[in-house]
């Protein structure tokens, strides 16, 4: 907490937010995998290691997922799937889950963002959005030399309530 000075004469209002009471924060962490890949015949596969920790107040459990997917030339795939790798987590504050999944995308580059549909225990439902990232095979090296993977940053997100269009399924890709 900083202070807050006003001009003399003045009120200073500070806004001080309570914490969510619904909460799950969101780290992604993707990388390319040379070895599972084929450059020559348009085949580039990626993994992406997602935490999910519940920042919130309240026990909650992520009960499915979407994803939409697209590679640099626009190819767009939605992938919409109960839990997230066979698994749906039940955190409570505090309580994080990791998991590793993947994709293929037919182009060296694209993105990723989607949203995690959760409940919490006292049945309020709300939605975790997972921030654009980039899926990207780097570093080409000399003729005959496999490309080589590379981290490319963080995203994270925090939970919020439903209030938008439902989300519609779409072609299967990868999973969650």
């Amino acid at each position: 907490f900083y202070p807050v000075e006003a001009p003399r004469g003045q009120i200073a209002t500070v806004t001080i937010r309570p914490m969510p009471k619904h909460q799950f924060d969101v780290k992604v962490l993707p990388e390319y995998l040379p070895e599972q890949s084929s450059p020559d015949t348009g085949v580039y596969s990626f993994a992406y290691t997602i935490t999910i920790t519940n920042a919130g107040e309240a026990p909650a459990q992520l009960i499915s997922c979407h994803w939409i997917i697209s590679d640099s030339r626009g190819h767009t795939e939605e992938v919409k799937g109960l839990g997230v790798v066979g698994h749906q987590p039940l955190l409570k504050p505090g309580e994080s889950f990791q998991y590793t999944s993947g994709c293929r995308l037919r182009t060296a580059s694209g993105t990723m963002h989607g949203t995690f549909h959760c409940v919490a225990e006292d049945g309020e439902p709300f939605h975790t959005a997972v921030p654009l990232f980039v899926l990207e095979a780097t570093n080409h090296g000399p003729a005959g030399e496999p490309l080589s993977g590379r981290v490319l940053h963080e995203a994270r997100c925090h939970g919020q309530r439903p209030g938008g269009p439902a989300v519609l399924a779409g072609s299967a890709g990868t999973s969650c």
